[in-house]
């Protein structure tokens, strides 16, 4: 792992707790100039992920807990108009926020959810014919409650899919819960914690991720994993080439977080889970049983073939260096 995503590893996980492999996703989709959703009961840390990652950066961080009266310009701002100097002054929303938690994203309505997904793709916001850039670094993590479905509204697929990455947290262990009650007896872990990243360098390690080397044997991999999926017989919706694309960055970050200097098929592997889950729909019999995606990933992952890839001339030596 390279030092700098080292430090901010190893920082939020004094507040996550035995949840490497989630920390270590949420930077790469963090490093992929992506958006996390994550969908898990109430109490795991799911609001704490968030400040982490915007305390560990000195980031600006706001919070939106969405609810069915929660209008668009809550979200993305307004102008008022000031009667002493005669004109409008645009107020903005706590949208323009460098890390922006969307709490409980399915019990906004249809309309206030549009305005935030507009904004997390095209990163302005458009307040009354006036385009406004949003701050760079922008990263947003959505919440959803996956028990309590009265009075909410579900993500279409084609906003769903705005999101680079779904996870979910699960419980921890025994050791880890004691380990979790051990470190909060006194105060929250978050409340000291301290930036270990600076956000100028944060913007210069995502331009870096876009240099991460695909080969076209990978490239080529992600491809038959897409095509594979539309063609599988539980899948009703498969990868579209907006998700292969997502795929690509995936592991294009988490080669640059491990310091790779060229994607491998195992880092796709590794962030196939989080990045085609939520993009896969399944046809209704397989739905109304309650099967999962992550099945029909495993058996992508495990009926397309894996390439092998040649000697590129440097990269044992490029390799070396990184290490």
């Amino acid at each position: 792992m390279r030092p700098a995503v080292s430090r901010l590893y190893e920082n939020i996980r004094q507040v996550i707790i035995g949840k490497d492999e989630i920390v270590r996703m949420s930077i790469t989709a963090l490093l992929a100039r992506g958006h996390l959703l994550i969908e898990d009961v109430p109490g795991l840390g799911k609001t704490m992920l968030a400040r982490a990652i915007a305390q560990s950066l000195a980031a600006s961080f706001k919070r939106i807990q969405c609810t069915p009266d929660l209008m668009p310009t809550d979200v993305t701002g307004v102008s008022v108009y000031r009667q002493q100097q005669g004109s409008f002054d645009f107020v903005p929303g706590p949208v323009f926020a460098q890390v922006l938690l969307a709490d409980e994203i399915n019990r906004a309505t249809p309309r206030t959810q549009s305005s935030l997904l507009e904004a997390m793709e095209e990163r302005q916001v458009t307040v009354e014919g006036d385009a406004r850039a949003l701050p760079e670094p922008f990263f947003v993590v959505a919440t959803q409650n996956p028990i309590e479905l009265t009075g909410t509204f579900p993500l279409p697929e084609a906003q769903v899919d705005r999101f680079l990455m779904q996870l979910r947290l699960g419980y921890p262990d025994a050791d880890q819960e004691v380990e979790i009650l051990t470190a909060q007896l006194t105060q929250h872990p978050v409340d000291s914690l301290q930036p270990v990243l600076a956000v100028e360098e944060l913007r210069s390690m995502q331009q870096e991720v876009r240099d991460v080397t695909v080969v076209p044997e990978v490239l080529r991999y992600i491809v038959d994993l897409s095509a594979a999926s539309r063609r599988h017989s539980d899948v009703e919706l498969g990868i579209s080439p907006r998700g292969s694309l997502a795929l690509m960055r995936s592991a294009q970050a988490l080669a640059f977080v491990d310091g790779a200097p060229y994607v491998t098929p195992d880092h796709v592997k590794a962030v196939a889970p989080a990045v085609l889950g939520h993009r896969l729909v399944l046809r209704t019999q397989r739905r109304a049983a309650g099967d999962l995606a992550t099945g029909v990933i495993d058996q992508l992952l495990d009926s397309v073939a894996v390439p092998t890839l040649p000697q590129e001339e440097g990269a044992g030596e490029a390799h070396a260096a990184e290490a």
